[in-house]
């Protein structure tokens, strides 16, 4: 049985005055993030923002390239690409 998994291709805004998604910029989605870039803190924040939103766990949510930088892509097991979509859109609405 393969696993199904989503990616998703993140633009993060650390040090917001708030967390939120607050929508898409083109096929990247933004988010902002009241954690400093420093130390993995926004990275750990974007992780908790979008398990949360997402309805999965926290570890079902792996950043799989741009550590570093604020433009990510990100992997989530268990959801299709369309479910993903699905859920983001209620979560913005």
């Amino acid at each position: 049985m393969t696993e199904v998994t989503a990616r998703l291709s993140v633009k993060v805004v650390p040090g917001a005055s708030r967390s939120a998604i607050t929508g898409w910029l083109g096929d990247r989605l933004k988010v902002r993030v009241t954690s400093p870039a420093e130390g993995g803190k926004a990275n750990t924040a974007l992780r908790a923002l979008l398990a949360d939103a997402l309805g999965v766990p926290q570890s079902s949510v792996v950043i799989i390239a741009g550590s570093a930088s604020p433009r990510k892509v990100v992997e989530v097991q268990s959801l299709s690409g369309p479910e993903l979509r699905a859920r983001l859109s209620r979560h913005m609405a």
